[in-house]
């Protein structure tokens, strides 16, 4: 598959994968200078690049799992959502979990890109839904274990 994308600051790093059969593309900080990120404080981060996922398929932004589990580093979305027609900079809002300042330095490694289809949805408004043998049940009804 091919993904168009431009650099929109010079010192832009074009993703990577870390192994073969990752499905994940690391996103690298493109910065002029290393950013502190306070104790519990999110903070946006450039990637200096504007990508065109492929027609009928967004972007995904999650975590890296070293950065988050060995520095408490994670996006503070959880999930970003980077549209087909988005063509604007990809940023990440990186939070910081920990009691501790952390730093983010130039090309540093700090969420994964995952490209995924997506299915367009047309809603339609009826006067009640199927039954199920679940039905109204929510939160827990199927046990915890």
């Amino acid at each position: 598959m091919n993904v168009k994308f431009t650099k929109v600051k010079d010192n832009a790093k074009v993703p990577t994968q870390g192994s073969e059969q990752a499905a994940g593309y690391d996103l690298y900080a493109c910065l002029t200078s290393k950013q502190a990120i306070l104790p519990h404080q999110t903070k946006l981060i450039h990637t200096g690049l504007a990508i065109q996922p492929p027609e009928g398929y967004f972007g995904m932004i999650v975590a890296r799992s070293g950065i988050a589990t060995k520095r408490g580093l994670r996006p503070a979305n959880c999930v970003g959502i980077c549209d087909e027609d988005y063509r604007g900079e990809y940023l990440v809002a990186i939070h910081n979990d920990t009691d501790e300042i952390q730093y983010i330095e130039q090309g540093e490694r700090i969420a994964q890109l995952i490209f995924m289809p997506y299915i367009k949805a047309n809603f339609i408004e009826v006067e009640e839904l199927d039954e199920t043998s679940r039905g109204l049940n929510g939160f827990g009804s199927t046990g915890t274990n």
